[in-house]
């Protein structure tokens, strides 16, 4: 029914930076809240940024002031722009968005996941 595919990951240098997208299709009525999990080896799947329709935000404590969650509503695309990229950010990114689909069914959908290394 509703599909979301990420793109963007990566290996990248201590220090660099990555974008991540992640498009949503399918029977799509609405989209409301979107975000970006991340779960490490051997560590639980935890919050990254979330974004309201309006553009409100929320992110980790980890993440606040190198990270930057957006969206274009007109593409249902969210966005994770990540800089000063630590090795403790090596994860699985995955997208999540609550949907709304064309027969109103309310769906939590998640992303297959997007691989995220930061080495030198």
């Amino acid at each position: 029914q509703v599909q979301l595919v990420e793109s963007g990951g990566g290996l990248v240098q201590p220090g660099g930076s990555l974008r991540l997208s992640c498009a949503a299709s399918g029977s799509i009525f609405s989209i409301n809240a979107m975000g970006w999990y991340r779960q490490a080896p051997g560590k639980e799947r935890e919050l990254v940024a979330t974004i309201t329709t309006s553009g409100r935000t929320k992110y980790a404590d980890s993440v606040k002031g190198r990270f930057t969650i957006s969206r274009d509503n007109a593409k249902n695309t969210v966005y994770l722009q990540m800089n000063s990229l630590k090795p403790d950010d090596t994860a699985v990114y995955y997208c999540n968005a609550r949907v709304v689909t064309r027969s109103y069914k309310d769906l939590e959908v998640w992303g297959q996941g997007t691989l995220v290394t930061v080495s030198s």
